[in-house]
């Protein structure tokens, strides 16, 4: 096991021209390959730089890069303008379509008894370990999966493995991983980096992908409060030792710790990135751990179109809309249909307000009702984004309309937000 690459530190500021040396440096070690699978991300982490990534590797490595699979879990493909958009000038013709609910395969099960000891027996069932078959059966002599290792709801910390068994995972994968996450506990995972899922995860890539060539490019990426990006890290390896130092670092400079928890917070979601609340809500699971109880959250998404990026998901969500987790649980075991999709399920427990503080959710392309429907509360997008002009906001503090203050945030993919 190796790390090939390790550069990082909360000050650090890497450039294009160090991620191509990396990059060069690290396929100088490996070696001659001649049939390379590149795993990054999709849209939704387009601020990760696994898109420039992606373009140095096919660059470095020319015809070599056979195939590219952006990791979409459940999200929708990526149409030809986000693809040119976030890949530049990469062939088209490379890029193939992960589809979740098909062309995946079992590479084995982690044991219930494992998964049980690891959760402190909240979920006492195995984990089938899923992957598209083009990872199994594509004859590469190289998979590498690039992305962010940023704070994430339901596995902690971002990227490594979940790139591959979520990323490129199956229907029982997903939904199961999802699921017992949530009903483990969204605050006992947020920006912890040594999980029960993340467990799972090792587990598998530890007993089932021994010869499957995989190899990781982990970025660490910081937002400042004027919205401008440095990546402070980067982390080039095949081992569970890569996946640690950049979730070390993340934890640096990726969670922000408040001195007070706000009464109001403000998210602001990019129309580039967010175009539904499965992927928006994102907004609620970062800030959660930071509003004050009894405060308010306002979602400022003027591209929000849909609920869930999968027809049935978006059905179910607008069926049972976000409850809280002890009523999800209950839904479960009394609704065929929500214990079928499980990922649904944890979905909508981790978007709840747990009746604690307001959600105002200012979706432009969906309506009041159907933001009311699922147990929001509907806001008007062109006044509330002339309210809240993001040209004219730094991340921070600041004083609204009526002299109360806000708290805002640009995009809160990026980081966590606590209270101290």
């Amino acid at each position: 096991m190796t790390i090939y690459y390790a550069n990082g530190s909360p000050t650090t500021s890497l450039q294009s021209d160090d991620l191509r040396d990396a990059l060069a440096e690290t396929f100088k070690q490996l070696g001659d390959r001649d049939r390379v699978l590149l795993l990054p991300p999709d849209a939704t982490r387009l601020f990760s730089r696994a898109g420039e990534l992606t373009v140095l590797c096919r660059d470095l490595l020319g015809d070599r890069v056979t195939d590219i699979m952006p990791a979409l879990g459940t999200h929708s493909a990526m149409k030809p303008d986000q693809l040119e958009h976030m890949f530049p000038g990469v062939p088209q013709d490379l890029f193939r379509v992960h589809r979740w609910r098909d062309d995946v395969v079992t590479l084995g099960e982690v044991p219930a008894s494992f998964v049980s000891e690891i959760t402190d027996g909240v979920y006492r069932e195995p984990w089938k370990a899923q992957v598209n078959r083009l990872l199994r059966d594509g004859g590469h002599d190289l998979i590498f999966s690039l992305g962010q290792v940023v704070p994430h709801e339901v596995i902690g910390m971002a990227n490594y493995n979940k790139n591959v068994f979520v990323g490129t995972g199956g229907v029982e994968g997903i939904n199961e991983s999802h699921y017992l996450s949530a009903v483990y506990g969204i605050e006992q995972t947020l920006g912890r980096a040594d999980t029960p899922l993340r467990q799972i995860l090792n587990y598998a890539q530890d007993h089932f992908c021994q010869d499957m060539p995989l190899l990781y490019a982990l970025t660490v990426v910081q937002q400042m409060p004027d919205g401008t990006l440095h990546t402070r890290g980067l982390y080039i390896g095949d081992d569970h030792d890569t996946f640690f130092q950049a979730a070390e670092l993340a934890k640096q400079v990726n969670i922000t710790y408040l001195d007070h928890p706000p009464k109001h917070v403000v998210a602001y979601l990019d129309p580039a990135e967010f175009k539904s609340t499965w992927l928006g809500n994102k907004a609620i699971y970062r800030t959660r751990m930071a509003i004050a109880d009894g405060g308010r959250l306002t979602v400022l998404g003027p591209a929000v179109e849909e609920f869930g990026e999968d027809k049935a998901i978006d059905q179910l969500i607008r069926k049972y809309g976000y409850q809280t987790k002890s009523e999800i649980i209950s839904l479960v075991e009394q609704n065929e249909d929500l214990r079928a999709n499980p990922s649904a399920a944890a979905h909508l427990v981790h978007g709840s307000h747990e009746n604690r503080f307001e959600v105002v959710y200012a979706a432009g392309k969906l309506s009041a009702a159907e933001i009311a429907s699922v147990n929001y509360t509907p806001g008007d997008i062109n006044q509330l984004m002339n309210q809240y002009d993001i040209s004219q906001l730094n991340d921070g503090w600041h004083t609204d309309t009526d002299g109360s203050e806000f708290y805002f945030i640009r995009n809160p993919a990026l980081g966590l937000w606590m209270a101290k």
